[in-house]
C-alpha cells in the first residue's frame, strides 16, 4: 500500500477512474491558483515597492488573495464523482 500510486478501500475498479478524474481536477486547480498568485505578485508588489499605495492596501489585497486560493480550492468538493 505504501507504494503504490492508487489503493482501492472498495472492489470497485471504477474507483480508480475517479482517482484520476480528480487528480487532474486538482493539478489544475494548483495550476490556476498559482497563475492568479503570479499576477497578483509581479503586479502588486512594484506598485507597493514604489510606495504608491498606503500600507494597509496590499495586506488586505493579500487576505483577499489567500480568501480567493481557498474558494477556488473548496470548489473540488462540488466534483461529482
Amino acid at each position: 500500500m505504501e507504494a503504490a500510486d492508487v489503493t482501492l478501500r472498495r472492489g470497485e475498479l471504477t474507483s480508480i477512474a475517479d482517482a484520476i478524474f480528480l487528480s487532474r481536477n486538482t493539478m489544475a486547480n494548483i495550476k490556476q491558483n498559482l497563475f492568479w498568485a503570479l499576477g497578483y505578485n509581479t503586479l502588486g508588489i512594484p506598485i507597493a515597492a514604489v510606495g504608491l499605495l498606503a500600507p494597509w492596501v496590499p495586506g488586505a489585497a493579500m487576505a483577499l488573495s489567500s480568501v480567493s486560493v481557498v474558494l477556488n480550492a473548496l470548489r473540488l468538493q462540488r466534483v461529482k464523482l
